[in-house]
């Protein structure tokens, strides 16, 4: 009887533990589809504010952007992004160039609050429990949305990001290198990523990426080595940063991370080579997450155009 009552009660706390998880994911699903929301709301927003310019070209971008499906909505969106980056902001009305600004900034906010609420729900999904159970039921798995943003300075604030130069660095195999760490705010979610880091004060793009691979990894690669920038990112963790990728291939190599500074001593736990068909397969975080797609596309002729990643 005693038995018994001991796996009764093991099964009501077990029960009550999926079930905590269930509402848990429950209400991240929920986040996440608001955090879309107000995230749509925002580029509908900069959409009409873009219309009012009155530019033509940028009338049908920001109408485009607006109509697009969710699946070509990233792309419309950032083709609105290029426009609006070599927009002479000089020749706006004030009050037309402050709105802009503003716009502007709202989808950069609204975009970090969605991102963040999905990253949140992508870890829960991909909880054992979650997995096994099916406690996701039919909810579709929800995506980040990256656009780029006009840097223009304004009489708004705007936001700054730090520059940073990385490098898709692979091997004979095709394999390419990433490190596992996390971000110091939030040090219980790790993910992948690749080599490189940030600027310095006057140091050229290129001129980084090279200086990084030495650090990170004992890589001493030539300048010219370096195919790109192919992909930019943007991407707020402690910091908000630009992330300008590179791409080169090495033979032989032996890692070397004896040049880690003390942050990445402390936030960098390992390292390894993946190749394009485990980074497919992998339940891990990798970023940029399209990274074992665009890993193909670099193994075919790279075309020259710099790609905006999430």
């Amino acid at each position: 009887m005693t038995a018994f009552l001991v796996v009764v009660a093991v099964t009501l706390l077990l029960a009550a533990w999926v079930l905590g998880i269930a509402n848990r994911l429950d209400r991240l699903h929920v986040r996440t589809d608001a955090a879309w929301a107000a995230l749509d709301a925002a580029l509908a927003r900069r959409a009409v504010v873009v219309r009012a310019l009155l530019d033509p070209a940028l009338a049908a971008a920001a109408s485009k952007a607006e109509s697009a499906s969710r699946a070509d909505r990233e792309l419309a969106e950032n083709e609105l992004s290029g426009l609006l980056a070599a927009l002479d902001r000089s020749s706006l009305a004030p009050a037309a160039a402050f709105e802009l600004a503003d716009a502007e900034e709202r989808v950069v906010l609204a975009r970090r609050v969605h991102n963040d609420a999905v990253r949140d729900t992508l870890l829960q999904r991909r909880r054992r429990v979650v997995r096994w159970l099916r406690l996701s039921g039919t909810a579709p798995q929800p995506s980040y949305f990256e656009i780029a943003e006009p840097t223009a300075p304004s009489d708004a604030v705007m936001l700054k990001p730090r520059p940073s130069a990385r490098v898709v660095l692979t091997d004979a195999e095709g394999r390419v290198l990433l490190f596992q760490g996390f971000d110091p705010a939030r040090p219980q979610e790790l993910f992948w990523f690749t080599v490189g880091g940030g600027v310095e004060d006057g140091e050229e793009l290129r001129d980084a990426a090279v200086r990084e691979t030495f650090e990170e990894t004992g890589v001493k690669l030539a300048p010219e080595q370096l195919v790109g920038p192919v992909w930019r990112r943007r991407t707020v963790f402690s910091f908000d940063a630009e992330e300008w990728f590179f791409y080169a291939s090495v033979d032989g190599v032996e890692v070397d991370t004896s040049g880690f500074d003390d942050v990445e001593e402390t936030t960098i736990s390992t390292f390894r080579w993946w190749s394009a068909e485990e980074l497919e397969a992998t339940e891990d975080t990798v970023y940029p997450v399209q990274l074992a797609e665009l890993m193909g596309s670099l193994r075919s002729e790279w075309d020259g155009e710099t790609r905006s990643v999430r």
